[in-house]
């Protein structure tokens, strides 16, 4: 972990937080039913939780999506909560299969 510091007398800690999961979309049978799928899961990580997530690979892949999310506190334990709690809702949307994921601070 790096500690980023404003001033020399400031005591302010930056936490980044980074995570990358890999899914295969079950039933889609096109780019467009995993944009779908995606974009719902997308929408609603988005809408519920304090991070920015985008799709970053396996963009021509239709049963596969790799996702990107970022979260910025001042709290290192609050950041790795907060990503392991994304990683256990996409497990349990049904209409995907978590493959891998990877946590890393900054």
């Amino acid at each position: 972990m790096e500690i980023l510091r404003f001033a020399e007398d400031d005591e302010s800690e930056m936490v980044v937080g980074v995570l990358q999961i890999e899914l295969t979309v079950i039933d889609a049978m096109s780019l467009k039913d995993k944009r779908r799928v995606i974009k719902s899961i997308k929408d609603r990580i988005a809408h519920a939780h304090n991070v920015s997530i985008a799709e970053v690979g396996a963009l021509d892949e239709h049963r596969r999506a790799i996702l990107g999310m970022a979260m910025v506190a001042n709290d290192k334990a609050y950041v790795e909560g907060g990503l392991s709690k994304l990683v256990d809702f996409v497990r349990m949307v049904p209409q995907v299969s978590l493959i891998d994921y990877q946590i890393d601070l900054l």
